[in-house]
């Protein structure tokens, strides 16, 4: 049986539908665009992993809404970063707004990672292709508390590699690509980094291969992991069922009870190859 629930364990936010005006639209490469978006008012407050459904228009093979996760939050510029990747219909045509364009979103929703409790905590947070985007602005809210985030972030080549100043502007980077072309060669999980240093938690967010990698290597070492979900998530709002996801307390919607998820809680996260 299917069955959706909002989790309750953290608190309910208030959801908003806006229409939010593009500030800017920043190509960084011929397949991925940052999107700046503000209100005349301030935006609602978002948590690291959350998520917007940013309503295409324009695009008659697209009717429903586009699940995007919260890039990052600048509250001194008011604006709201979404990170693209131009992929298919809907997203090529969010790909080609422009300045002075309005963009209506639902937001914020879903749950999201679970913040450090001390700035002692030794947090790893792993990301791939366009997974890298919420981790951006997580890394800004640990660093507001005074924890300092470690980021191994994987791409196929280093023109894939996204939004590394800012990332380095946060806390330590480390790169792999699996052509060699920056950082260590090969795959997340390859990187020496895993075997010279302890970290008391991991997050992240990517490919399910990358993914389900990430978390076997934290259960076989023994830490904790978070996991955001990229599964299809057509309404948000836990209505349709698309993102049913297999779970140890069976099977939940990712739109409300995730996005993000403890590891252990998933039936790939307990896989052994």
């Amino acid at each position: 049986m299917y069955f959706c629930k909002q989790k309750y364990n953290e608190y309910q936010m208030k959801k908003y539908i806006l229409d939010l005006q593009v500030r800017s639209v920043e190509h960084l490469n011929d397949r991925y665009v940052l999107l700046k978006l503000t209100d005349e008012k301030p935006l609602p407050e978002m948590r690291p992993g959350q998520f917007v459904e940013v309503r295409v228009d324009g695009s008659p093979s697209t009717m429903l809404r586009r699940p995007i996760s919260i890039n990052f939050v600048d509250r001194n510029a008011n604006e709201l970063w979404l990170l693209v990747a131009a992929v298919g219909d809907g997203t090529r045509r969010l790909a080609q707004l422009s300045a002075g364009d309005t963009l209506n979103c639902v937001l914020p929703l879903g749950n999201g990672f679970t913040m450090p409790m001390s700035s002692d905590e030794r947090i790893l947070l792993v990301g791939g292709g366009v997974g890298v985007a919420p981790l951006l602005y997580f890394g800004a809210q640990m660093k507001s508390v005074g924890a300092v985030p470690t980021f191994l972030l994987g791409a196929r080549s280093a023109k894939d590699l996204l939004l590394l100043e800012q990332f380095q502007a946060l806390g330590r980077v480390f790169v792999t690509t699996e052509d060699g072309s920056m950082g260590e060669r090969g795959f997340v999980t390859d990187h020496s980094i895993l075997q010279q240093e302890q970290f008391t938690r991991i997050s992240t967010c990517g490919p399910k291969p990358m993914m389900m990698a990430v978390a076997r290597y934290a259960a076989h070492a023994d830490i904790p992991c978070e996991a955001s979900l990229e599964n299809l998530m057509a309404c948000g709002l836990g209505a349709c069922l698309c993102c049913v996801e297999k779970t140890t307390d069976g099977n939940l919607c990712v739109c409300t009870d995730g996005p993000v998820f403890d590891t252990r809680r998933l039936m790939w996260g307990n896989e052994n190859n």
